[in-house]
């Protein structure tokens, strides 16, 4: 089993929609009322928050793109991600994310580097070889390995896998028996 010992010194990060949220079968997580926690993802990231030094979303948000949804109907989502994980004691410290439509010229969209860049010149400190990359696509695993993070895939029913990550989990409650602390 791989334990990596891991302090305020690293960074996290997440994937959303399979990860924190139940992703929606064919469509886009549009509202605040179609979002909905994973069981425990929450309170693992209130958890982990304790533990890593800055835990930032990365999401591709292609609905914004395609134009089923606003980046202010976006926002009202993420604020109420952000707002339940701080109501219990945690924190999320940034969100990023990409709106345009998957191209080969869109350098935010995962599995490009985009987002995690921007982190790293927002937040100086921010080290790839002290990071965790967590998503359950293999574009997520591509992105995290090719900046040089441990990669963390959760493994979602009916997702065809040809990217292997460092390890693959259930769920994000289930991390912290990788971690030494």
């Amino acid at each position: 089993m791989l334990k990596w010992k891991v302090d305020n010194s690293w960074t996290l990060f997440l994937d959303r929609d399979g990860v924190i949220n139940e992703r929606l079968e064919n469509d886009y997580v549009k509202s605040q009322q179609e979002f909905k926690f994973i069981s425990g993802s929450d309170d693992a990231i209130v958890s982990l928050s304790k533990i890593f030094g800055w835990v930032f979303v990365v999401t591709n948000q292609q609905g914004i793109g395609k134009g089923l949804m606003t980046e202010s109907n976006l926002y009202e989502i993420h604020r109420l991600m952000e707002q339940t994980i701080e109501a219990k004691g945690g924190k999320i410290s940034k969100v990023y994310y990409a709106p345009g439509m998957s191209s080969p010229d869109n350098y935010m969209r995962k599995p490009k580097p985009g987002m995690a860049l921007l982190a790293q010149r927002q937040h100086k400190g921010v080290d790839f070889n002290k990071s965790i990359m967590v998503g359950d696509t293999d574009t997520d695993i591509i992105f995290g390995s090719k900046l040089g993070m441990k990669t963390v895939r959760i493994f979602s029913e009916g997702e065809v896998v040809k990217v292997i990550a460092d390890i693959t989990i259930g769920s994000l409650k289930e991390i912290n028996n990788y971690l030494e602390i």
